[in-house]
C-alpha cells in the first residue's frame, strides 16, 4: 500500500523524513540500506546516473532481500564505477559489451533459474542496465528479443539523453534542437533534427509486457516504489529514468534534480506506469511550467534564447510537452486518457507460467 507523503514546506517539494514512521521512509534513509553503489566510484559532480542508480539498485535489493545480480552495459556507469582495478558496485556485476546486455541478463536469468530448481534455494533475479545509448541504439534489438520472449529482467534505462562517455555525441534519446558534438548550431534548424528518435517506454508496451514505467531522480521514492513493483513481477520488465547530465547538457551541477523536476512539470517528460501494453497510472503535474523554464538551464539549448533566438523552435517544442500533457492526461482535473496498445493474448498466459 502506497502511504500519502504530505509536502510540509510552501513552495517547496521537501517531504521531511521526520515525518514518517521508520519502516515507511526511504532507502537511502535507512542504516540497512544496501549501498549496492558504493562511495569512491568517480561520477562527475551532480551526476543524475549515479543518483539515479544508487537509488534504483538498493530498492531491487532490499525487494528480493540481497538476491541479485547485475549486467552492465558499457558507458558512464560502467565507466565511473569500475576504473580497474577497482569497483564501486557490492554485488555480482558483470560488464557486457556495448550492445548485448539484456541478451547476457537473459543468461544469466536462465542460469539463475537451473540452478535455483537443483538446489531448491531461492532463485537469485536479474538486471539489466545501461544509458540510452546502449538502450535506445546499439542494444535496441536485444532489448526487443528480450522483451518478445519474455525474459525474466528487468532492464534499466538511464537516459541522460546523449553518448556521454565518449564526447556527447547525439543518440537516438536526444531531443529536437538540443546541441551535442554530432548536432552543432548550424542550418536552417541548428541541433538536434526534429522527427528523428525512438520513444523505447513506448516501443517496450507495444510488446506486451507486464510492467514499463518511467521516473525521474526529482521523486526518488517515486523511482524506489517502481523499482521494487517490478522486481515482484516476473517476466521481462522496463524502467526508463530521466538523469541529467551537468557535463553533457552544460548545467550547473547543483541543478540536476530541479533540471528532472521541470522536465517532469513542463510535460516534457511524462512520469507514467503501463501494464501489458495499456497505462495504468500517470504522476499528476502540480505545478505546470513553461518549457522556456527548463530550457533556459541548459547550455545545450542556449541558441533558442537571446539576441538571436529561435522563439517558434521554442513553440514546437512547447507543442511536444502540450502533446504529452494531453495524451498522458498530467493535469488535475483531466480524465486520464487511456493509450490503447495491442497487447498478445498470450501475455498472461505466459507470465503465468513461469
Amino acid at each position: 500500500m502506497t502511504q500519502l507523503v504530505h509536502f510540509y514546506q510552501t513552495g517547496t517539494f521537501t517531504a521531511g523524513n521526520r515525518l514518517l514512521d521508520p519502516e515507511d521512509r526511504s532507502i537511502q534513509s535507512s542504516m540497512e540500506r544496501f549501498n549496492s553503489l558504493t562511495s569512491g566510484h568517480r561520477a562527475c559532480q551532480g551526476c543524475g546516473e549515479a543518483l539515479g542508480a544508487r537509488y534504483a539498485v538498493d530498492a531491487a535489493m532490499r525487494a528480493v532481500n540481497g538476491r541479485l545480480a547485475a549486467a552492465n552495459a558499457t558507458g558512464c556507469l560502467e565507466v565511473f564505477s569500475t576504473p580497474y582495478p577497482e569497483t564501486s558496485w557490492q554485488l555480482p556485476w558483470f560488464h557486457s559489451l556495448f550492445g548485448n546486455t539484456a541478451a547476457v541478463a537473459t543468461g544469466m536469468a536462465a542460469a539463475f533459474r537451473m540452478r535455483a530448481k537443483k538446489t531448491g534455494k531461492p532463485m537469485t533475479r536479474v538486471i539489466a542496465q545501461g544509458g540510452d545509448g546502449g538502450t535506445t541504439d546499439i542494444g535496441f534489438g536485444c532489448l526487443s528479443g528480450m522483451f518478445e520472449r519474455n525474459d525474466d529482467v528487468l532492464y534499466i534505462c538511464y537516459d541522460n539523453e546523449a553518448y556521454m562517455n565518449t564526447g556527447v555525441q547525439r543518440s537516438s534519446a536526444t531531443p529536437p534542437a538540443a546541441r551535442t558534438a554530432t548536432t552543432q548550431i548550424a542550418g536552417s534548424e541548428p541541433g538536434n533534427a526534429w522527427g528523428q528518435g525512438k520513444d523505447v517506454p513506448l516501443i517496450a508496451m507495444a510488446h506486451g509486457i507486464p510492467y514499463v514505467a518511467t521516473a525521474t531522480v526529482a521523486d526518488l521514492r517515486d523511482l524506489e516504489r517502481k523499482v521494487e513493483k517490478a522486481m515482484s513481477i516476473h517476466g521481462a520488465r522496463y524502467i526508463h529514468i530521466f538523469v541529467p547530465c551537468p557535463l553533457g547538457w552544460g548545467a550547473p551541477s547543483g541543478k540536476t534534480v530541479e533540471i528532472a523536476r521541470l522536465a517532469a512539470e513542463t510535460g516534457l517528460f511524462p512520469v507514467f506506469e503501463a501494464e501489458y501494453g495499456e497505462v495504468t497510472h500517470a504522476r499528476k503535474i502540480r505545478r505546470l511550467r513553461p518549457v522556456e523554464d527548463y530550457l533556459k538551464m541548459q547550455k545545450r539549448f542556449a541558441h533558442l534564447f537571446g539576441k538571436k533566438g529561435d522563439p517558434a523552435t521554442v513553440a514546437r517544442i512547447q507543442a511536444v510537452a502540450d502533446r504529452n500533457i494531453e495524451r498522458f492526461g498530467l493535469l488535475d482535473g483531466e480524465e486520464d486518457k487511456e493509450m490503447i496498445i495491442p497487447v498478445p493474448a498470450q501475455a498472461d498466459a505466459r507470465t503465468q507460467a513461469r
